[in-house]
């Protein structure tokens, strides 16, 4: 195979000299082959005749042929290479830089790609960078979810996130009296807690749709619920946080029914107003409150390590590693939550308060919803400094924006107008590997697209929103609780998915049996030829012969 010479590649009229990398070896030849022919009838030899002393080699540098005779002698060129040939840590640096798309197609080329690019490290990035860590659940066509690759636990899940614009069911939990105020989803153990105006925090079985259990009344209106397989809390207007360790042993972890258990429940008062939102990690809790201030607290102490102040009266935050971004008012916060020092502000980023936050697994998006019914997306950065960059935003409702959940790559919104949009943000990420997945583009408001679906049937003021993996929650003033089931979407989808795979089985089976077919004729048919071509032979050396025969009689 030819190729073009690089820049870097000299060759030197007079003595021919190649400065290449690759073949560093120098040869006088003789310069006639390159003077111009007087003769024009020659010049077409001549230069046939120099193409033939000189080719373009694999590696971009040019050889003349007694170069390369006695590049043959020295070392064996290939005459093909192959990416496999190169170092394993080369490989790897090369795949890095590849997306899942164009890895998936690395993988269709040869079996050796399809190894190396499946059992790649970068595909638990991908996941991660998305979803954060994996949630087992009943896996999609294989017995065993523990068995799974990287690569296959990723592809099931891109394939789960898919279901969202198929076809649903809506499952209606009753329970509460009054208006529910929060959602939350605990996806890796299949429930669901709500709570509101009635003081009750209720669990419920999101697979089943039905109640598991409900607390006593916890004396104010409970406006923030969250919830991990260790801690579930609860904020009530009072000021408080009441929470729950799971127990061991028991499959729907918390015990709500049983009386105050010092060991099991607990309650801590540090806010002086009501908690409107609440947050965990791994070793944190996180809490809002209209006493302008958010206070972070050891999970194991249950001691307040720091009090960020605000303006105006926290409305929802959104913690991610060392920081935690909050609404206030109208104004856009980022916290460093290990020194206590603000990181970030916008002034004024919605026309009213800016009701609700979301933030994606990596931290470097995030989303605010406002009284004007707008839905803002914005970009983290941090290089020398700390940067928080307006991306984009869509205007879906005619009312409030309450409440926003995100899972990759879904943006939902409850609204009061009693409705929730569906927004897919994988339009506005400019992709590019290296160790960072998300890279947002910046657009104009004009050219952002609607939101991909709008779901309707409420009534006005929808307060929460969650999402799990193929259900949507949500609630409101109606004391309703909803669940949005798109199981079956996925079900229809692994049909149709199964359905394509027989057809291009069965479409490949005909081909192999079209080309074996074609095959057979095509051999018979140049046996005939050749059959003919015998026969024609035979007559004419007949024919010659007989020829002779009279030529010797009449001798």
């Amino acid at each position: 195979m030819e190729f073009e010479c690089q820049r870097g590649t000299k060759i030197g009229l007079k003595d021919c000299s190649i400065d290449c990398v690759d073949y560093p070896c120098r040869e006088k030849v003789d310069t006639s082959f390159f003077e111009p022919s007087k003769n024009p009838k020659s010049s077409i030899f001549d230069s046939e005749k120099q193409k033939s002393l000189w080719r373009l080699d694999g590696k971009g540098g040019s050889l003349s042929l007694k170069c390369e005779e006695l590049l043959a002698v020295n070392e064996v060129l290939p005459d093909s290479r192959s990416i496999t040939d190169l170092p394993p840590a080369l490989i790897s640096e090369i795949l890095n830089c590849l997306e899942p798309k164009e890895l998936g197609v690395v993988s269709c080329v040869n079996a050796s790609l399809y190894r190396l690019a499946s059992e790649h490290h970068v595909w638990k990035e991908f996941y991660c960078e998305r979803w954060g860590q994996p949630i087992l659940l009943a896996p999609l066509g294989a017995e065993h979810a523990d068995e799974k690759s990287w690569k296959e636990l990723f592809v099931e899940r891109e394939f789960r996130s898919k279901t969202f614009m198929g076809r649903y069911s809506i499952d209606t939990l009753y329970g509460h009296t009054e208006a529910v105020r929060t959602v939350s989803v605990l996806s890796s153990k299949k429930l669901l807690f709500t709570s509101g105006y009635d003081q009750i925090v209720r669990m419920w079985d999101l697979e089943e749709g039905l109640s598991i259990a409900s607390s006593r009344p916890l004396g104010c209106t409970i406006r923030a619920v969250a919830a991990d397989s260790r801690l579930l809390i609860a904020g009530g207007t009072d000021g408080f946080i009441h929470g729950w360790r799971a127990e061991d042993g028991n499959p729907h972890l918390f015990d709500l029914r049983s009386p105050q258990n010092q060991n099991m429940e607990f309650r801590v008062w540090e806010h002086e107003g009501p908690i409107t939102c609440l947050a965990l990690d791994l070793n944190k809790m996180y809490s809002g409150s209209w006493d302008m201030s958010i206070r972070v607290w050891d999970r194991s102490s249950l001691k307040c390590l720091k009090v960020l102040m605000h303006n105006d009266w926290v409305w929802s935050l959104a913690p991610h590693d060392t920081t935690v971004a909050s609404a206030a008012g109208s104004d856009l916060y980022v916290w460093d939550t290990n020194i206590g020092s603000e990181l970030a502000t916008i002034s004024n980023v919605h026309a009213g308060n800016a009701f609700s936050l979301a933030r994606s697994h990596t931290g470097k998006l995030l989303f605010s919803g406002g009284e004007d019914g707008a839905i803002r997306m914005f970009e983290i950065s941090r290089n020398d400094k700390f940067h928080l960059r307006r991306v984009a935003t869509w205007i879906p409702h005619s009312g409030a924006v309450y409440s926003l959940a995100f899972e990759f790559p879904w943006l939902v919104s409850a609204s009061s107008d009693g409705k929730l949009s569906l927004i897919d943000v994988r339009k506005l990420l400019r992709t590019n590997r290296s160790y960072v997945m998300e890279k947002p583009s910046k657009v104009e408001n004009r050219a952002i697209e609607p939101p991909q679906r709008m779901l309707h049937g409420f009534a006005s003021n929808l307060f929460a929103v969650d999402v799990g993996l193929d259900r949507i929650v949500c609630a409101g003033e109606e004391g309703i609780v909803r669940i949005w089931n798109f199981s079956e979407a996925l079900e229809i989808e692994q049909r149709v998915r199964a359905l394509r795979g027989l057809r291009l089985e069965n479409r490949m089976r005909r081909r192999k049996l079209q080309s074996e077919m074609t095959g057979k004729v095509s051999r018979a048919d140049q046996c005939s030829v050749a059959a003919k071509k015998n026969q024609l032979n035979g007559d004419r050396n007949s024919w010659r012969n007989k020829r002779r025969v009279t030529g010797k009689q009449k001798a």
